[in-house]
């Protein structure tokens, strides 16, 4: 039987609460931030790519560094510190993982979370859900997929690309993807679905008692 021995965390709306980065969107663009908030939205419910948001506000794509916008401590979702110190306490390497700019790298490494590594798509040079993502992934953990589990708020670049992989992998409904995607019928294949960090060992139990 394989035990879980590492655990890999989305960054975007599963570690980090982005709602300071989409107003600095707003402010960037001149529109409201609820105009920024109901765009990303609709996006998301019509399983669009995100970034087609800057083209419907008919602005650039913008460099979060050029709206003077970085991950700080206090973007981090109140449960993240505790959950991820015990787990690192109980012996799990941690990792932390995402579609994000190059700075994103840096900027996650100064929050000071007990993980292994901080890596992006940017530094990567893969995006999720990119199979090559997820085994660069466990070649960088040093570890075997089945050892792996994946926790995000995506069903499209998190969940089902992890499964795929041969991760185990976890849904947390949270941010606006979550909320959304929890509403998919492709939500009646998921096997693992948490709305805490705090939740994480009781599902480890549940995988490692199943197999």
């Amino acid at each position: 039987m394989s035990k879980i021995k590492a655990i890999v965390f989305d960054q975007g709306e599963t570690l980090i609460n982005e709602t300071r980065f989409w107003a600095s969107v707003a402010a960037y663009a001149g529109v409201p931030e609820l105009t920024v908030f109901g765009v990303l939205g609709g996006l998301i419910e019509r399983r669009e790519n995100h970034r087609s948001l800057f083209n419907i506000m008919q602005t650039e794509s913008v460099d979060p560094g050029i709206i003077g916008y970085q991950i700080e401590q206090r973007d981090l979702y109140p449960d993240v510190v505790h959950n991820l110190t015990r787990l690192h306490h109980d012996g799990y390497i941690l990792a932390t993982a995402g579609n994000q700019s190059a700075n994103v790298q840096s900027e996650m490494d100064a929050l000071g979370l007990p993980v292994k590594f901080n890596a992006t798509s940017a530094g990567w040079r893969l995006s999720k859900p990119d199979p090559a993502y997820f085994r660069r992934i466990a070649d960088e953990l040093q570890h075997a997929p089945e050892e792996i589990l994946y926790v995000g708020d995506r069903l499209d670049n998190d969940y089902f690309p992890a499964e795929q992989s041969g991760m185990h992998a976890i849904f947390i409904r949270r941010g606006p993807w979550g909320f959304l995607h929890s509403t998919w019928p492709e939500m009646d294949q998921v096997k693992h679905q948490i709305t805490d960090l705090g939740q994480i060992p009781q599902i480890i139990a549940a995988i490692e008692g199943a197999e």
